[in-house]
């Protein structure tokens, strides 16, 4: 377990941030933070590269975006246009109208806050999993980004890991199963683990990195 630590701590000192942290989102359990995960969510969920679907929600917010009601009055060309300033281009028009749509759905839905959402899923994985794939573009994969991010905030589902997770985990010979990789870190860096484990997976870490940072160079 102490070498299991160690590479834990050696991954979180290599990759320190979110997702969400990246994107610019200061996660909390409120309406508009939840909505900018929605909506990073769905950007990753493509065939595209995590570090265009950060860039491009980037872009986004930066428009001043940030909000359900805001993305849904935003010009369709508009979004289009932050999408590939973001090189979010292989998806840029459907994404924009998925985008539009989801933003409407929420305020439809949930009066534009996603707490009413976690509420009405009564703390069941497989709840929230169903309320979440009913926004255009977030499958399966979607929703399990939504919920490996947000377990920061909402403790009650805390510890997730999603297959991705698990995946980078099994590069750097730790456990498989989301309690037993959240014994190795403290409640607040869950979270961060599940995402650096994620970058493992995709190779944006290096696993051998990791285990040579976590072994001193040895």
């Amino acid at each position: 377990m102490s070498d299991e630590r160690a590479v834990a701590r050696a991954l979180l000192r290599c990759q320190p941030h979110t997702y969400a942290e990246e994107a610019g989102i200061r996660l909390a359990d409120r309406p508009a933070a939840l909505y900018q995960l929605l909506v990073l969510a769905t950007l990753l969920s493509t065939r595209i590269r995590a570090r265009v679907a950060v860039a491009a929600a980037g872009e986004l917010f930066a428009a001043g975006w940030r909000t359900p009601q805001r993305m849904e009055a935003a010009a369709w060309q508009d979004r289009v246009d932050a999408l590939g300033r973001g090189h979010y281009r292989r998806y840029d028009e459907r994404t924009a109208t998925m985008l539009g749509t989801g933003a409407r759905l929420c305020l439809d839905r949930w009066r534009g806050d996603l707490r009413r959402l976690h509420t009405a899923a009564h703390g069941d994985l497989a709840g929230l999993r169903r309320l979440l794939t009913a926004f255009p573009g977030i499958g399966p994969t979607g929703a399990d980004i939504f919920l490996r991010e947000v377990q920061t905030v909402w403790p009650d589902i805390r510890p997730f890991a999603d297959r991705r997770a698990l995946a980078g985990a099994a590069r750097l010979g730790l456990p498989q199963s989301a309690a037993d990789l959240a014994a190795l870190v403290g409640p607040a860096d869950v979270g961060r683990l599940t995402s650096a484990l994620v970058r493992v997976a995709l190779g944006e870490e290096s696993a051998a990195e990791v285990t040579r940072t976590a072994t001193g160079g040895r």
